[in-house]
């Protein structure tokens, strides 16, 4: 593989363009993860999805590794399927991870991305990452989307 910057402009373009499948994905996995924890979720909309994928590829050297972390998913397939099934869930949470950011949405990136794995289910004529990629994009984007209530609110371990 040989990221160049057009590679990262054509990666930007079709994350982009993934909204019409991420934004479902993102706000299924919202819905039952407020009903899971007992608490309302924003939805998140095509514009904000747009929105944080523009800021990640804004940063250069975030934009890099998500476009190769985008373009191995989106190539990656193994024969049979089930043998590649650990280096698709390394990708996919390490691509949630790196849209995320910083910690404490890094690490909620990469267990929202496993929830949101599980939820979607690719063509049986996909790439084994597709899906990945997929729930990948969903679980990184929307920890950056306002909606979660403890996200909006000052943190009571703060010092002053």
């Amino acid at each position: 593989m040989q990221v160049t910057e057009a590679v990262v402009e054509r990666e930007y373009e079709w994350v982009r363009d993934r909204s019409a499948v991420v934004v479902p994905l993102t706000n299924r996995v919202r819905t039952d993860l407020g009903e899971a924890f007992g608490i309302d979720v924003d939805p998140v909309t095509e514009a904000q999805y747009v929105a944080v994928v523009d800021e990640t590829f804004a940063d250069g050297d975030r934009a890099v590794n998500v476009a190769a972390l985008v373009g191995l998913l989106r190539d990656l397939d193994v024969e049979g399927d089930y043998p590649g099934f650990v280096v698709d869930e390394v990708l996919g949470r390490e691509l949630a991870a790196t849209i995320a950011g910083s910690q404490p949405l890094r690490m909620l990136g990469e267990a929202t991305f496993h929830y949101a794995d599980i939820v979607t289910h690719g063509d049986t004529d996909d790439a084994a990452g597709a899906d990945d990629l997929d729930a990948a994009l969903a679980a990184g984007t929307q920890e950056r989307i306002p909606g979660w209530g403890w996200t909006e609110r000052e943190s009571p371990f703060a010092i002053d």
